[in-house]
């Protein structure tokens, strides 16, 4: 099992070194490609908005700004990635429309790393990560201030089809932690399931692992989050919205539990 491209998306922004650090992080040991692009936004989709006739003043000098913002956050994203060590390395400037760009490059990647700001729904990079996640089923890995190091991985499993496609797609790197558990919380979930089945597929390909079965009901994002804690794991493997996403939007839900939590572990996700 090996990788051979991380995809990361940055944005000139803060979270970018985090990001990249992430990527190296879960890169090294495949010596796979950090992918680094940078989606333009063409300023000219603003123009629906602003409505015919309104071309001049204030509202031209609002698009002149939007424009020279991105090129300014391009040169910084270029600067940070220029100046991170890593090899092999590259970093390419994607076309407009750019989620569409975005979504081309996950297809044509192993994991995708984002910050945690595009996974909680802000910043420019938000509409890409939904796309990738929940319409391209890409696997994607959301970066903490802290890279994924250390030994210890944690699998949150509930016998459903996202967790199960979390854990198939994280294979190659749950292969290279020394500890590896899964947590079962069977009072938390509606299903059922037999939880040594997921033990028994893991050493199958390779990954011994241990299982703790929670009998405790409730809220399952506090159950996984303190078995992160009690567990001191740097990596966390979930399943992404594994109910409908409208009533998730509503109501909140485990895998926004998961990304809002300060001082979590990295999150590797898939839908």
């Amino acid at each position: 099992m090996s990788w051979t491209r991380v995809l990361a998306p940055v944005t000139g922004g803060n979270a970018d070194l985090s990001v990249l650090e992430t990527a190296r992080a879960v890169a090294l040991p495949f010596r796979a490609e950090i992918a680094a692009v940078f989606a333009v936004v063409d300023v000219t989709d603003f123009a629906p908005w602003i409505g015919e006739g309104y071309f001049v003043g204030a509202p031209v000098a609002a698009l002149e700004s939007l424009r020279s913002a991105s090129f300014e956050a391009e040169a910084e994203a270029r600067r940070t990635f220029e100046a991170f060590h890593a090899a092999p390395k590259s970093f390419q400037r994607l076309p407009n429309p750019a989620d569409g760009s975005v979504c081309m490059e996950a297809r044509l990647s192993d994991l995708v790393v984002w910050s945690a700001e595009a996974a909680l729904g802000r910043g420019p990079m938000a509409g890409s990560f939904q796309q990738v996640l929940l319409v391209e089923r890409r696997p994607c890995l959301v970066a903490r201030q802290t890279p994924p190091a250390g030994n210890r991985a944690l699998i949150a499993w509930d016998g459903g089809p996202e967790s199960t496609r979390a854990v198939r797609a994280a294979l190659p790197l749950l292969a290279t932690y020394d500890e590896v558990t899964v947590l079962t919380a069977i009072r938390a979930t509606p299903r059922r399931f037999t939880p040594e089945r997921i033990i028994d597929f893991l050493a199958a390909k390779g990954v011994p692992a241990r299982l703790h079965v929670s009998e405790e009901m409730g809220d399952a994002a506090q159950i996984i989050l303190s078995a992160v804690k009690a567990l001191d794991a740097s990596l966390l493997v979930a399943g992404a919205f594994g109910h409908p996403r409208f009533s998730q939007f509503i109501f909140g839900g485990v895998t926004r539990s998961l990304l809002q939590a300060e001082n979590g572990p990295a999150l590797f996700l898939s839908h």
